[in-house]
């Protein structure tokens, strides 16, 4: 359908009386026998589907603004609207709209809209059946026109019917040439009176009326009647801001007449609503609902014009990005983007999807890589701005021009570097800007917003590039802070700098898994983090017991071996002991991370914790968590007693000699090692791993010794029992360090009794009740000799 006259937006109003976009289409008006009428039928232009089939109600009040919207309400509080391309297919569907309800085509308004109960409504019929007469615009008679404009604002139908006599006798323009004589005479009264007049005006809330006062001609002299409110000893000022200190300026020459008058106009009317009306009461709210659905549709095609102008669009990212273009001319440029980019805030997700993706593909994030790092401060702050806007909408985006440029930029011109120097490197004491791009990293590097992605592999490409080429300059400042074991700098700014870092840091830990558990092992960060414990700024001692305590609840054994072999409590122990038992918010923190490691029960934290911090920790009584962890452990321990005791009691006296016996909690490091890589085998299948040398020499003479023993009660046994995989790895983790017999591993030897004893791996020795028992009665079979 080429016919640009019947081209529409469709458009409802929602709950928070902001303007939906339901789609772009066609209308017509024809006969639809389901609905028995004359009805508005709008179809998409994408798919031709039905966007709105709506019967033309004989007592539906439609109404005509600015010569291209037809608005009007369908049942209670659902408001739909029609935003024509051109003025004529507005026409042509008005005549038909005023054709089917037998009114006029010149009329603003099909029918009076009526609110108010039925007995108001046979009152209001009676008192203004006929027309409101005005009184004549004379000096003497402000007072009455006044008072007459302020008593029909109680009923709906008596402002419909003032509406429609200023606009029919031309009173606006009548009125104002009384405030200029007004103001000729200094008359103080006359111009109080005329405030009211034109506050009370705007509270008609009719567009007709609008158009009137927003026009050029008028627009400063209506400011000017406002200035002189009653209320105030002196009069605003609002004109003189306007002309003199709010100057246009054009970063690129707007060629456009029509777009160059609705920004002029939307900037005003903007004012008028945000500074010079007084702010609406309660009562009031809904009375000037018009006037931000002008602002609106303002706004909306002020982005059409300016999007639909490949050409000025262009002109201005071709001087954004030239770098001899002077700073103060690349200062207006970005005001004006950002100032388009709020204005694209109004545009629906479709529209504003549309919107992003033109401003992307004439190439606004290099530009953004160029500003964001220029010394200027208005430029920066607009350009953050403008970032967060793109960023909030589609991350995305900004996601996939990253990753392009792992192959082919520097490291420090990449678009992700630069946004973390600028957080790092802003100059404001209070970081505002710094903020504001945490925020923007954060959202970057949040998987939620990864899930919906069309590009499956988003989620791993990013944070790849990110650990890889990111983070380093990220914990820069804070390693930097913490070289030798306390804070170097105290300065507000930069504590506040790092306590944006641990905060970015802390969500990294939630959020993502292997990517910041190799950077917090390979940078020793969680010791770095830990100095700031130290700082004598509390909010910043809460960071970093913040970040710990991320740590800690993920329940990462990886994590609680990190922790307990650098002995990382230390610094969280001496901080609560420096507290000495204040009741603030540091002191129930760090009892809240012991509770939680008690009721979580994480057996490894919990004995370091008692067996190192037991002195200083048994002296806190006025909770019982230290008490509780003491008692847990304990327990801890009885079971594991009753546990070797129980496995002991059928081994053999050479296996249980104590040469041999290694303490819970005490196998070395290759040991644990062999257990944490043991690959899982296959039933029946031979085991044989390299020995260590001390072991070899311990267990060498003694193997003789033990394959005569199995020799003799060889003819006793059917056959070696070889342990499956399930049971052998179990009875690994469950006893892998209650004798050194059990985990003792043996080079081939020659002699040929020993290889078998290594092949055989585990046998039952006479009597058959040797094996261990776990707590709940099942056995478990020991860990096979390798």
């Amino acid at each position: 359908m080429t016919d640009t006259r019947r081209r529409v937006k469709l458009y409802a109003l929602n709950a928070d009386r902001q303007w939906d976009d339901r789609g772009t289409g066609h209308v017509s008006s024809s006969y639809v026998d389901r609905l028995k009428g004359i009805s508005l039928l709008v179809r998409a232009e994408s798919d031709n589907s039905l966007l709105l089939e709506s019967k033309i109600q004989p007592d539906t009040a439609y109404q005509k603004q600015q010569d291209t919207l037809i608005v009007w309400s369908e049942g209670d509080n659902f408001d739909l609207a029609l935003s024509f391309q051109e003025k004529v297919g507005c026409d042509e569907i008005w005549e038909k709209i005023c054709q089917v309800q037998g009114k006029d085509p010149s009329v603003e308004i099909t029918q009076d809209i009526v609110e108010e109960s039925e007995d108001e409504r046979f009152d209001d019929m009676s008192d203004s059946a006929p027309p409101i007469e005005l009184p004549n615009c004379e000096l003497s008679r402000l007072e009455d026109i006044s008072e007459l404009i302020s008593n029909c604002l109680s009923s709906q139908m008596k402002k419909e019917k003032l509406a429609t006599a200023i606009e029919g006798e031309g009173y606006i323009r009548k009125l104002i040439n009384l405030f200029h004589m007004c103001e000729d005479l200094e008359s103080m009264e006359g111009l109080h009176h005329l405030y009211d007049i034109f506050k009370n005006i705007f509270l008609l809330n009719k567009n007709a009326l609008f158009d009137v006062m927003f026009s050029d001609e008028l627009i400063f002299d209506v400011v000017g009647c406002l200035e002189y409110d009653p209320s105030l000893p002196t009069p605003k000022r609002h004109r003189e801001y306007l002309r003199q200190q709010a100057k246009f300026k054009e970063a690129i020459p707007i060629k456009n007449a029509e777009l160059l008058s609705k920004i002029h106009q939307t900037f005003r009317v903007q004012y008028i609503q945000d500074v010079v009306l007084p702010t609406p009461s309660v009562f009031e709210e809904n009375m000037l609902s018009t006037l931000s659905s002008f602002i609106f549709f303002n706004k909306v095609e002020i982005v059409s014009l300016v999007q639909e102008d490949e050409k000025f669009l262009t002109e201005l990212f071709s001087m954004l990005t030239d770098l001899s273009t002077p700073d103060t001319k690349r200062r207006d440029l970005v005001l004006f983007l950002k100032e388009f980019c709020n204005y694209s805030q109004n545009l629906q997700p479709q529209a504003k999807e549309s919107f992003y993706k033109t401003l992307t593909s004439l190439g606004i994030l290099p530009a953004l890589e160029i500003t964001l790092a220029v010394d200027d401060l208005k430029t920066k702050t607009a350009s953050i701005d403008i970032l967060t806007y793109i960023v909030e909408f589609s991350p995305s985006v900004v996601r996939e021009y990253t990753l392009q440029q792992a192959s082919n930029t520097d490291e420090d011109q990449m678009l992700l570097n630069v946004i973390i120097e600028q957080m790092i490197c802003d100059n404001d004491p209070e970081l505002g800007g710094a903020v504001q791009l945490m925020g923007v990293l954060r959202l970057l590097l949040d998987p939620e917003n990864m899930l919906a992605s069309v590009n499956k592999s988003e989620k791993t490409d990013f944070l790849n590039f990110f650990y890889k080429h990111s983070v380093h300059i990220l914990i820069a400042p804070l390693l930097e802070n913490t070289v030798h074991d306390k804070p170097q700098k105290e300065d507000y700014r930069s504590v506040q700098l790092l306590g944006l870092i641990l905060e970015l840091l802390s969500f990294c830990v939630e959020h993502h898994t292997y990517h910041i558990k190799n950077c917090i092992l390979n940078k020793d960060l969680l010791r770095r983090i830990l100095v700031l414990m130290k700082s004598r700024h509390k909010f910043l001692v809460l960071c970093a017991l913040r970040f710990m305590r991320k740590l800690i609840a993920l329940k990462d054994e990886f994590y609680n071996r990190y922790i307990i072999k650098g002995n990382l409590f230390a610094p969280v122990v001496d901080a609560f002991v420096r507290n000495n038992g204040r009741y603030n918010l540091l002191d129930s923190a760090i009892i809240e991370m012991f509770e939680f490691i008690k009721v979580e029960d994480i057996k490894t934290l919990c004995s370091h914790i008692v067996e190192n911090y037991a002195k200083c920790l048994d002296e806190i009584c006025y909770v019982q968590t230290f008490k509780s962890l003491k008692l847990r452990y304990d327990q801890h321990q009885d079971k594991l007693k009753d546990r070797e005791r129980n496995s002991l009691d059928g081994v053999p006296s050479i296996l249980r000699s104590s040469r041999y016996r290694r303490d819970q909690r005490q196998m070395d490091e290759e040991e644990e090692m062999w257990f944490n890589d043991d690959d899982d085998f296959e039933d029946n299948e031979t085991v044989l791993t390299a020995p260590t040398d001390m072991l070899s020499k311990k267990l060498d003479t003694d193997l003789d010794s033990i394959g005569k023993i199995m020799e003799k009660k060889q003819p006793e046994v059917n056959g070696p029992k070889m342990n499956n995989n399930s049971s052998t790895k179990s009875a690994v983790h469950n006893n892998n360090t209650s004798t050194a017999g059990q985990t003792a591993t043996s080079p081939v030897a020659s002699n040929e009794t020993k290889t078998q004893l290594i092949k055989r791996g585990l046998v039952d020795y006479e009597g058959g009740d040797s094996d261990e028992e776990d707590d709940d009665g099942e056995v478990s079979k020991r860990p096979r000799l390798s």
